[in-house]
């Protein structure tokens, strides 16, 4: 167990990052599988801009690698076009 102050406080702020960076990682993914599973091309092109947008967020903050980001990004836009 920590002694310094320092390395609790760190403990407890990684802990909570943990658990933020999870739930958006965990709502992000949520959102590329129903717009994946989506067949309607508006309801779909209506979807890709958030889920863009939560893309981008995780790879800011270094949740997920920006390579990784835009890979996803590309299959989705790929997909909406072939509906």
């Amino acid at each position: 167990m920590a002694n310094h102050l320092s390395s609790k406080k760190r403990i407890r702020q990684s802990e909570t990052r943990r658990v933020r960076n999870k739930y958006q990682a965990r709502t992000t993914r949520s959102a590329v599988k129903k717009l994946k599973s989506t067949t309607d091309k508006a309801e779909a092109a209506e979807l890709y801009p958030k889920v863009v947008s939560m893309l981008d967020k995780l790879a800011k903050t270094n949740v997920i690698h920006k390579n990784k980001a835009s890979n996803i990004k590309s299959k989705l836009a790929r997909h909406i076009e072939s509906l």
